[in-house]
């Protein structure tokens, strides 16, 4: 029997910094829910919002696996790892901080907003090498199916880390329905509603939604509107 977890937007935790506008799905800085701390090896899911021209200074991370995703604007990265690129749109960055590495993101634009998301997974093993990794994507690519943008395996579709996930990205036209199955037994999947209102195994699920399922071997999606976008991460369920 299938088992869910519904965490509807507006159950969300908020930061609201002025420069930074941010919404938690799992408890994270100043948001603390001990019914929220993770799903499986997922650990932190941020919708953040950075208004012009500011962002995160130099701070330090270890032992995770870091996945930003844009959704509108350009986001500026510098690591001390020697990187220094920007993402938008289309593109998806991964850092593995291992045995540790200090990073800034930055709005590259003073006159707009840049939206991301920020997502953290435990990794398989720790204190790899650190690495850094980006792909720029077409979404077209996504139009009524699922695009995958990460996976354990260096040579496969999208980025790679150091742990048994594959995240998909698809955006649909009303009443499309597609099926997806999962990798592993032992895995679940988070979906994220990015856009419009989508059905996920008999949910209905709106505007950054977020549901979680475990013990299931595949997923039925519906679009309800036009345009809906989802994300979804499969992740393994013990780490």
């Amino acid at each position: 029997m299938a088992k869910t977890v519904l965490h509807k937007a507006e159950t969300r935790g908020v930061s609201n910094h002025g420069w930074l506008n941010s919404r938690h799905t799992f408890s994270f800085s100043g948001y603390n829910n001990p019914e929220r701390i993770h799903f499986g090896a997922l650990r932190v899911l941020n919708d953040d919002i950075v208004e012009g021209g500011m962002g995160f200074g130099t701070h330090p991370h270890n032992n995770m696996e870091i996945i930003s995703i844009p959704l509108e604007g350009d986001l500026e990265h510098q690591d001390s790892m020697g990187n220094k690129a920007v993402i938008r749109h289309g593109d998806v960055q991964v850092m593995s901080a291992g045995t540790g590495v200090y990073h800034s993101e930055y709005n590259a634009n003073k006159g707009e907003k840049v939206k991301f998301l920020q997502i953290w997974l435990f990794p398989n093993q720790e204190n790899v090498t650190p690495r850094y990794g980006q792909i720029t994507l077409n979404v077209e690519d996504r139009h009524n199916k699922l695009q995958q943008v990460l996976s354990p395996n260096a040579d496969d579709e999208g980025v790679w880390i150091h742990q048994d996930a594959w995240f998909n990205m698809g955006k649909f036209d009303k009443d499309f329905s597609l099926n997806y199955s999962l990798h592993k037994e032992n895995n679940g999947v988070y979906v994220f509603v990015l856009q419009g209102d989508v059905t996920v195994n008999g949910q209905v699920l709106n505007e950054r939604d977020g549901l979680g399922i475990w013990e299931v071997d595949k997923l039925e999606i519906t679009a309800n509107s036009q345009d809906a976008e989802i994300l979804l991460m499969e992740v393994p369920m013990t780490i």
